[in-house]
């Protein structure tokens, strides 16, 4: 009787707490180049009543991306770079509910470019108010946002591969980021931009 008295308050908890989640993804999707899109999260008890140390809940995040359409299982409908912005949307929705001390990032900008690519390097910004954020990425859009850079590279010799991290001072990331922007020829129009 404990185990389901405290099985049933868990579950109310968890309701609540998914109504307050789903409305602040919901607003960080908005701007993070989804607009109309929804999030929400199903909780229904087990059938059968049955009860796990996790409670007797299941248990699913669901997404609407685009409007007019209804919420369906993240897991099956999500693209490549709507997970990634989904998920950076959840990490800073529940940035007050936990404290990570470090978050990795692989290209959660993957699928987005221009304006999104922005918000997605702003959004990460505000992550790393509260605990170091490491975000690897090819966009400038997210790079310049950064407070600090490190330029990764790849060396191939002799049959093995290692990789060298170079931290760039500030006219190294002035030409870091010119060479994400303009490709081969770096002017000194692009290096204005990336500045």
């Amino acid at each position: 009787e404990d185990r389901d008295e405290a099985a049933r308050r868990l579950g109310a908890a968890r309701r609540r707490a998914a109504t307050t989640l789903d409305g602040r993804v919901t607003e960080l999707m908005q701007r993070l180049g989804m607009p109309g899109g929804r999030f929400a999260t199903r909780v229904e008890s087990r059938a059968g009543g049955d009860v796990s140390e996790h409670g007797g809940d299941e248990i699913e995040f669901l997404v609407s991306a685009n409007p007019g359409q209804p919420p369906r299982p993240l897991a099956k409908v999500a693209s490549g770079g709507e997970l990634s912005r989904i998920s950076l949307a959840l990490q800073v929705a529940t940035l007050n509910a936990t404290h990570l001390p470090c978050l990795v990032f692989d290209e959660v900008d993957a699928g987005v470019g221009g304006a999104v690519a922005e918000m997605v390097g702003r959004q990460l910004h505000a992550l790393a108010a509260s605990g170091q954020v490491l975000c690897v990425t090819h966009l400038p859009q997210v790079a310049s946002q950064a407070d600090h850079q490190v330029r990764v590279r790849k060396h191939s010799a002799g049959g093995t591969t290692r990789t060298a991290l170079e931290p760039l001072d500030d006219d190294a990331r002035v030409e870091e980021l010119a060479r994400m922007l303009g490709g081969t020829e770096i002017t000194a129009r692009t290096r204005e931009h990336a500045r």
